[in-house]
């Protein structure tokens, strides 16, 4: 045990004492801020973007009032001078295409025959944008000519918008859903790059001694399962610190958000409620409205379930990537091992991003949920949106399980390959070493 000890201060002070280890940790919120508002501004940069157009329209049925344009579109009226001639002209200008609406015997002609003209393949959002202007246009013609009164039609439109709560009588929000996805998906994402992240750390670090032959030293004074455990914890245990001065850092922002937006974070955050008033207060402005919805979140047990499946979810993970690491002499060789331990986690992604923002709690996000070299990812996904703590347990139990008994076949393979050199391993050769 005290060997074991060694092992784990030994690897654990490597890595927090490194130069690398310390900025990223400074760094890693900073910089995640400023992506995340870099893609914003750049998202809102292209939305801002206003195209210009042409169009020749033969058809008779738009006029200038029809195209006047929009936020990101500026149409110029190209009628007059037919359409070749505006072909020539708009391929010699920087304007974005041409429309061309003919002239046909129907309506439904009309909408099947209207042709765009560019140099370059045109955006998706332009293209459904003047689709979406088109369409209202000739409808309203056709509705015309069946003789249907417009302005009665326009008066019998009703809006819905429902109000979501559940039967305890507690009030929901489409934007406390959409905060929800959001903070499922991040967490989710965040589990898989931290699994590979630190996993690759536990697999270097094993290549690193067996290729510089000190591994043959540190053998002859401890078991290599001891090692190996040693390495995983150590690396596990520098993760929890990196975890504990991001939530430190997290805790400050919030404490400084709360001065500045004026929201009450006394008590405990996992079950405060901002009172009736200060909610109309903060609704006023968006930024503080998704503030308070995100404090009104259970983010104490959140932040505790994201530790805990990250910690069983790496040390499954880990101990596969120990393997790999004694079984081969350099890191080119891991290649060939690397998609069966990727494929569980790139699953759990597709099912999280295409299953549970649907129906997070149906049976297929459920059972994922429950699958331990899925579940790190699925159910951190499922848990923004109210999960059982059965389930939840039930998961974590079977999680834990795994890892015992990988972690026992990755030992047996760690044992024999940690001193086996000079030798290309394949799956053959693997299995061979785990019925020694």
């Amino acid at each position: 045990m005290n060997k074991l000890k060694l092992i784990i201060k030994r690897e654990f002070i490597a890595k927090v004492r490194n130069k690398t280890f310390i900025i990223m940790t400074l760094l890693s919120p900073i910089l995640m801020i400023g992506m995340i508002a870099l893609v914003a501004f750049l998202t809102k940069s292209s939305m801002e973007k206003k195209s210009t157009i042409a169009y020749v329209d033969e058809s008779g049925f738009f006029s200038k009032n029809d195209l006047k344009g929009s936020n990101t579109i500026h149409f110029e009226d190209l009628t007059e001078i037919g359409l070749e001639k505006a072909k020539v002209i708009v391929n010699q200008s920087t304007q974005e295409g041409l429309l061309f609406i003919p002239k046909e015997d129907s309506i439904n002609a009309v909408a099947k025959n209207v042709h765009f003209f560019s140099k370059d393949s045109p955006g998706m959002v332009t293209i459904s944008e003047l689709e979406s202007i088109i369409e209202k246009k000739l409808r309203n013609e056709k509705m015309l000519q069946l003789n249907i009164d417009l302005h009665k039609l326009e008066k019998s439109k009703v809006n819905v918008d429902i109000n979501l709560s559940n039967f305890n009588g507690e009030e929901s929000s489409k934007l406390i859903n959409g905060i929800k996805i959001g903070l499922g998906m991040g967490a989710g994402y965040m589990i898989m790059m931290f699994i590979i992240i630190y996993g690759a750390m536990v697999m270097r670090s094993v290549i690193e001694e067996k290729t510089s032959r000190i591994i043959e030293v540190i053998i002859s004074s401890v078991k290599p399962f001891q090692l190996m455990l040693g390495k995983i914890i150590g690396t596990a245990a520098a993760g929890l610190t990196q975890f504990f001065i991001w939530g430190i850092l997290l805790f400050i922002g919030l404490i400084v958000s709360s001065f500045v937006f004026g929201v009450n974070l006394s008590g405990n955050i996992a079950s405060s409620k901002i009172p009736a008033e200060q909610m109309e207060v903060l609704a006023q402005g968006e930024g503080q409205h998704i503030i308070s919805e995100i404090l009104n979140l259970p983010l104490l047990s959140m932040s505790i379930l994201f530790v805990l499946y990250f910690l069983c979810g790496y040390l499954l993970y880990s101990s596969i990537y120990a393997a790999i690491g004694a079984a081969v002499d350099n890191e080119t060789d891991t290649q060939q091992f690397m998609l069966p331990v990727m494929m569980p986690l790139m699953i759990g992604v597709y099912v999280g991003f295409a299953t549970v923002i649907n129906d997070p709690h149906g049976t297929v996000a459920t059972i994922f949920s429950m699958i331990p070299f899925t579940s790190p990812i699925v159910m951190l996904m499922r848990i923004p949106f109210g999960v059982p703590w059965w389930q939840i347990l039930i998961s974590l139990l079977l999680l834990f399980g795994t890892f015992l008994a990988v972690v026992w076949l990755a030992s047996k393979i760690y044992r024999v390959g940690i001193l086996m050199y000079g030798k290309k391993v394949n799956y053959k050769e693997i299995y061979k070493w785990l019925k020694y």
